[in-house]
């Protein structure tokens, strides 16, 4: 488990390869982001001092699952705060990133956030997830969106049997899809490297239910 923030940064270095432009621009984003706080609950104000493993180590971890040399399309659904989509996007900026989010302020600070860090392969769905054209992705992702079985039938539309699903579950991970019914899948739970307790729904969709 990873717990602080040099701890954290030393994981990009040494995992994702990172250098130091990019963890500036990580830094510019927790500033933009504790500013905004102070405006509207983007995220739980407790968090902001553990901001590098709380939310950015968090995201980033689940880049070492999916294929980093390959462009990749990657659907993030309830974005929020830009968590996954804004830090898969800065660190990976061969991912083109979509990111769904319903609340009109939470869009607006993600496009001010895109524009101001020139984040140029991240775009910014602001709608419901039912009203998105479905289209073909290579990772879907979701942060305390929805229960397992309710994201599924609600993003099933944009995944294929290759689609990598990616799904950071907190501590219901393995009781949510030890009680999935009716999915042929290839999912399994990997343990969080920010919370011994936290796990990470990781597989692909084999078929559709129903």
């Amino acid at each position: 488990m990873i717990e602080n923030e040099e701890g954290a940064i030393q994981w990009l270095y040494d995992t994702l390869g990172v250098d130091e432009e990019t963890i500036s621009r990580i830094e510019e984003f927790n500033c933009l982001l504790a500013e905004e706080n102070g405006r509207q609950n983007l995220v739980a104000a407790t968090s902001i001092k553990d901001i590098w493993v709380r939310h950015i180590l968090d995201s980033a971890q689940l880049l070492v699952h999916v294929p980093r040399e390959t462009p990749l399309c990657w659907l993030d659904l309830g974005t929020g705060a830009g968590f996954p989509g804004l830090i898969v996007a800065i660190l990976a900026p061969n991912i083109s990133v979509t990111m769904v989010e319903s609340r009109g302020r939470r869009v607006e600070w993600l496009e001010r956030v895109c524009a101001s860090l020139n984040i140029a392969n991240a775009k910014v769905a602001g709608m419901q997830l039912d009203r998105l054209e479905t289209t073909s992705v290579d990772v879907i992702s979701a942060r305390a969106f929805a229960p397992l079985d309710a994201l599924l039938t609600m993003a099933q539309r944009f995944s294929t049997s290759e689609t990598i699903w990616l799904l950071p579950k907190g501590r219901s991970a393995a009781q949510e899809l030890a009680a999935l019914r009716g999915w042929e899948h290839m999912f399994h739970v990997e343990r969080s490297l920010t919370n011994p307790d936290s796990g990470i729904v990781v597989g692909t969709l084999a078929n559709r239910k129903g």
